[in-house]
């Protein structure tokens, strides 16, 4: 018979009582053991895991719009690329996510809802995070965490800065841009809409992008990340309505139709509606 394989023989560590172990490292106690089903229905735990990753996926998205952004204010705007596809490619995993969550059948929903009480997707605070960051601000979603002061200075503080756009337009303004001067001088915390002079100044770009291809890169990072986020909302409206029709959501919204509005929502509008006029 032969010996049985053992690492120790080519180096590897087998011993960790003095030592940081893999475990150690990633928390792995703490992670594991944040499921708390409320039911003893099977498929809570599904329905757990699929939006504690969602908001682990959240939290670096957050992670690299932050250096993002900070990278375009500075005009370091190569470095800002290379994150910007990455928050692309975290919005790749939160939709691949849903995959999994929609083998979770109506009648498999319907025996742990219940013990959800009023908690909901709606009430995400990264979510609404990411939401602000990069542009779609709206200071009436402060409400649904008004019990949390320190998640609503979050929020507020993040209100109170530029977004990733208003820094994209800024940039585009030093490299020569005829952003107009509202837009540069716009009270930051303002939701967003859609400004016929910033349309005009990308036309530019796209009308030469050998010419003004930094911009022109950023311009399609943006359109490409909020592809990928207009997806991320649709899967989220298909599953939601494969898996409870139009009933109510949990959180009180109305659901499936709340969510359809919500596709309607444009980040960078100017970027898309200049393809018509081009």
């Amino acid at each position: 018979m032969p010996t049985p394989y053992d690492p120790a023989t080519e180096g590897a560590k087998m011993s960790f009582d003095d030592a940081m172990s893999y475990g150690d490292y990633l928390a792995l106690d703490a992670i594991l053991t944040a499921q708390h089903p409320q039911s003893g229905a099977h498929d809570e735990m599904l329905f757990i895991i699929q939006h504690q990753t969602s908001e682990l996926w959240m939290r670096l998205a957050l992670h690299e719009l932050a250096a993002a952004r900070s990278a375009i204010a500075a005009d370091m705007l190569e470095p800002a690329f290379k994150m910007l596809a990455r928050v692309a490619r975290i919005m790749e995993q939160l939709n691949a996510a849903w995959d999994v969550l929609r083998t979770m059948t109506p009648s498999d929903y319907t025996t742990f809802r219940g013990a959800l009480g009023r908690s909901s997707g709606f009430q995400s605070w990264q979510y609404r995070l990411i939401e602000f960051a990069v542009g779609n601000r709206n200071g009436a979603m402060l409400k649904p965490h008004a019990h949390r002061p320190d998640i609503v200075t979050k929020l507020t503080a993040e209100l109170a800065r530029p977004s990733l756009y208003d820094e994209a337009l800024r940039a585009a303004h030093r490299a020569g841009l005829p952003i107009p001067a509202d837009v540069l001088s716009r009270t930051v915390s303002d939701p967003w809409s859609a400004h016929p002079g910033v349309e005009a100044a990308w036309r530019i770009v796209y009308a030469d992008p050998v010419a003004h291809w930094r911009l022109y890169d950023l311009a399609e990072k943006l359109v490409d990340f909020e592809d990928y986020f207009r997806r991320w909302r649709f899967n989220h409206v298909t599953t939601v309505e494969r898996v409870i029709g139009l009933k109510r959501g949990t959180g009180g919204t109305g659901g499936v139709s709340y969510l359809r509005r919500m596709l309607e929502v444009e980040l960078f509008p100017e970027l898309w509606h200049l393809r018509t006029t081009l």
